[in-house]
């Protein structure tokens, strides 16, 4: 079975400087409605994502970072603003915006990595012979070759992620999107994901809007981070992350980036927290 890898150095995502977003949004606000409540989970926020970066949106619970993703996705319409994608107005779900679940359950547990890779194109009737090569293709940019006609009972967690990674990539989306998808895994397992993670990128390089609420998780996967205020989520901050290896997270660079986001968070409660 494959190894894992230790990530011992992250790329810098491309310069943004006269690059044109991939991803806009202007002054954006998104309400949803609960059974007593109109919530408004963001108030005009703005921000861009370019072309293969490790975007991450960084926020306590309740500020709408999952209310972004779902906009993103189209499944939720702005009440103020709007959001681009390629400088077209999003105005619905596309194949173009994937989400990528990491539940260790979430494979076709009857199919192998091809079957798995192959199954939303069939789905959207692609025709066989064109889904199996792109299917393929996608096996081989995720290092999953060895492992094509394997079924997912026999793949480790970074295996699994990849072949979810794959399975999206064979659609051409123009972006990927995780939900914080290891918030509920151990210390040892989520930090072997985030690596798997990172070396992924480094390997295909492609545009990545992550989810999380934990700052060290952030700082360790971004290349740039939007940092949210408590609800309704504000814009506090756009922050540059230049990549951190494990080597180098114990240093002094890693931790004035994690307290300067702590102290813009909690204030002069950062020390608690």
């Amino acid at each position: 079975m494959q190894q894992p890898r230790v990530v011992t150095s992250v790329a810098a995502a491309p310069d943004a400087a006269g690059a044109v977003p991939l991803v806009r949004a202007s002054g954006v606000t998104l309400q949803y409605k609960t059974p007593d409540h109109l919530v408004t989970a963001t108030y005009r926020v703005s921000f861009d994502i370019f072309p293969a970066e490790r975007y991450v949106i960084l926020g306590p619970s309740g500020c709408g970072k999952s209310t972004i993703l779902k906009a993103i996705a189209g499944f939720i319409k702005p009440v103020e603003g709007q959001f681009l994608l390629k400088n077209k107005p999003v105005t619905g779900p596309g194949p173009d915006r994937l989400m990528v679940f990491q539940e260790f359950d979430q494979l076709l547990p009857w199919k192998t990595v091809l079957g798995n890779v192959m199954f939303p194109m069939i789905e959207n009737r692609i025709p066989r012979a064109d889904a199996e090569r792109r299917a393929r293709e996608a096996i081989s940019m995720v290092n999953l070759v060895d492992f094509t006609d394997v079924y997912p009972h026999m793949l480790s967690g970074g295996m699994k992620q990849r072949c979810a990674i794959a399975r999206a990539m064979a659609m051409k989306p123009d972006v990927l999107m995780m939900d914080e998808p290891y918030a509920a895994l151990d210390a040892l397992t989520r930090r072997k994901m985030q690596d798997e993670l990172l070396q992924l990128w480094n390997d295909i390089r492609f545009t990545l809007v992550f989810v999380t609420h934990s700052i060290e998780e952030a700082v360790i996967l971004g290349s740039r981070i939007l940092v949210l205020s408590p609800h309704p989520g504000q814009v506090r901050a756009e922050l540059n992350s230049p990549g951190f290896a494990y080597d180098t997270r114990s240093g002094a660079a890693f931790q004035e980036l994690v307290h300067k986001i702590s102290h813009m968070l909690f204030g002069d409660r950062a020390g608690t927290n």
